[in-house]
């Protein structure tokens, strides 16, 4: 992606100066229209306010309205070193037996994983539990990080029991997975869930690029194969800007 500041001048070209609209509302208006038409396409970098401000021949604290307007609809972000950019595409998330990896294939992504580490560890007490395997018995850890089109979404961690201590950091870094339990002969039929939020804890902030102690949303699961085996035990987080569930109620 470029890193070039886009600003489509055809798109203010009428403002009304002496109107009754606010110029600040014109503004924003006219910027969130070009940004859901793809004018203004994902990713893209903004000028920043001063440069807008010369551009349109308006003042600073003008442009900054508008351009907080769209912040706060979560259209843009204000990202440290980088500017003003436009929003990625909202992944929302079925709430159904899927991977991330395979979600955001769904919706016409392209997922990236970058292994941040993969460890042979003795299962505690509370591990020992949640995977049913013995106390002390070698179990993988996993944590990754999850972007699409070179945005960071999620934080991915993973334990899986010993059964599992050959997958490799190269596999997970190309595939999902729940697309490499499935290679080995593994149904997911079932798991225990539960979707929360809360700040952003240690590196996370940084990872994800979001405010320090900022609001994450969480998953935790518990996935079951077709023996009622435990498959992997999970706690994901992932960016709230960019992420949803999606929920069917049907009343009874």
């Amino acid at each position: 992606m470029s890193t070039d500041a886009v600003w489509p001048d055809e798109v203010f070209a009428d403002l009304d100066r002496s109107g009754p609209v606010p110029l600040y509302f014109q503004i924003s208006t006219r910027l969130e229209r070009a940004i859901r038409e793809g004018t203004i396409p994902a990713g893209a970098r903004l000028e920043n306010e001063i440069a807008i401000g010369e551009r349109l021949s308006l003042s600073r604290p003008t442009v900054r309205r508008a351009i907080q307007e769209l912040v706060d609809k979560g259209l843009l972000v204000r990202r440290r070193g980088i500017g003003t950019q436009v929003v990625q595409a909202r992944v929302s998330r079925p709430v159904e037996l899927t991977s991330l990896h395979e979600d955001l294939t769904r919706v016409g992504h392209t997922p990236t994983t970058r292994v941040l580490s993969l460890e042979r560890i003795p299962a505690d007490d509370e591990t020992a539990q949640l995977l049913r395997v013995p106390l002390g018995a070698e179990i993988t850890r996993i944590r990754r990080l999850r972007g699409t089109d070179s945005t960071p979404v999620a934080i991915l961690e993973n334990l899986l029991p010993p059964e599992f201590s050959d997958i490799t950091a190269e596999a997970l870094t190309e595939h999902g997975l729940y697309e490499i339990l499935r290679a080995r002969g593994i149904t997911i039929k079932v798991a225990n869930q539960t979707i929360g939020a809360r700040r952003a804890q240690g590196d996370e902030h940084e990872l994800l690029d979001v405010p320090k102690g900022g609001p994450l949303l969480t998953m935790d699961r518990v996935a079951f194969d077709q023996g009622g085996r435990v498959v992997e035990a999970g706690h994901h987080c992932y960016r709230p800007d960019l992420y949803s569930f999606e929920t069917t109620l049907v009343s009874r």
